[in-house]
C-alpha cells in the first residue's frame, strides 16, 4: 500500500519536486512510480489526462510502499470521487470554482486549487485555503510574481507548475512561499517509451536533490 500523508498533512512538505506524470499505459505505472520513490520523490501526481490515469493511480497506491499518489487536471466533482476511490492521497487542479472547490474539501483529502492572479489567491484565502497550485508558472509570471505576492500574501504557499524545469526549479525553490514546484523533466519521453527505469531514478534524485541548494541561497 501507499504510504498516507501524516497526521499533519502538506502535500508541500513531502519533497521539493512533485513529479506531473501522463500515464499512457497503466503497466507502466508501478515501476515508473518505484523508480521515483527510489530517488527520493515519494509524491506522484498522476494526470487524469489519459484513459489508464485511474487504473494507474489504482496501481501505485495498491502496490508501491512509500509513493504518495495523487490525481492532477481534476476539473469536476466526479473526477474528485473516482480519484479517491482508486486511491489518490491528494488532489490536484489547474483552476478551481466554488464546486469543484466543494468537492475537493469534502474528499478527506488535501488538495492544491490551480491560481494564476491575485485575485483567485485572496478568493481561496476567504475560504480558509492557504496551499495552492501556482499555474501556469512561467507564463503567468514566475519567480517575479509569486515574490510579489509574498509580502501582502504571506500566508499562502505555493506549489508553481508549468515550464519549470532543473534550471529553474531552484530559484522558485529559494522563495519563502514555495513549499515545492511540480514538473515532469525527470520523466523524458523517451525514457518513459524506453522503460528505462533506472535513468528515471537518476533523474529523480537529482531532482530530489534541488531542494538543499535552493535554500542556501
Amino acid at each position: 500500500m501507499s504510504s498516507p500523508l501524516p497526521s499533519s498533512p502538506s502535500v508541500l512538505d513531502l519533497a521539493p519536486v512533485v513529479p506531473v506524470v501522463v500515464i499512457e499505459d497503466a503497466a507502466d505505472a508501478v515501476p515508473l512510480a518505484r523508480a521515483l520513490v527510489a530517488g527520493g520523490l515519494p509524491a506522484i501526481e498522476v494526470t487524469l489526462r489519459t484513459p489508464a490515469a485511474l487504473d494507474a493511480i489504482r496501481a501505485v497506491a495498491g502496490e508501491v510502499p512509500g509513493a504518495v499518489v495523487g490525481a492532477g487536471t481534476v476539473i469536476t466533482p466526479e473526477q474528485v470521487g473516482a480519484a479517491v476511490d482508486a486511491g489518490a492521497r491528494f488532489l490536484v487542479s489547474p483552476g478551481w470554482t466554488d464546486v469543484l472547490l466543494d468537492a475537493m474539501r469534502g474528499s478527506g483529502v488535501p488538495f492544491l486549487p490551480g491560481v494564476s492572479t491575485t485575485s483567485e489567491v485572496v478568493a481561496l484565502l476567504e475560504r480558509g485555503v492557504r496551499e495552492m497550485k501556482f499555474f501556469p508558472a512561467q507564463a503567468a509570471g514566475g519567480t517575479a510574481y509569486l515574490r510579489s505576492l509574498a509580502g501582502p500574501l504571506p500566508q499562502a504557499r505555493f506549489c508553481p507548475t508549468g515550464g519549470i524545469g532543473p534550471d529553474s526549479a531552484p530559484d522558485y525553490l529559494a522563495l519563502p512561499n514555495v513549499g515545492c514546484v511540480g514538473g515532469s523533466w525527470m520523466l523524458p519521453a523517451d525514457a518513459v517509451a524506453a522503460r528505462d527505469w533506472d535513468r528515471i531514478e537518476r533523474l529523480a534524485r537529482e531532482a530530489a536533490g534541488l531542494s538543499a541548494g535552493a535554500r542556501s541561497r
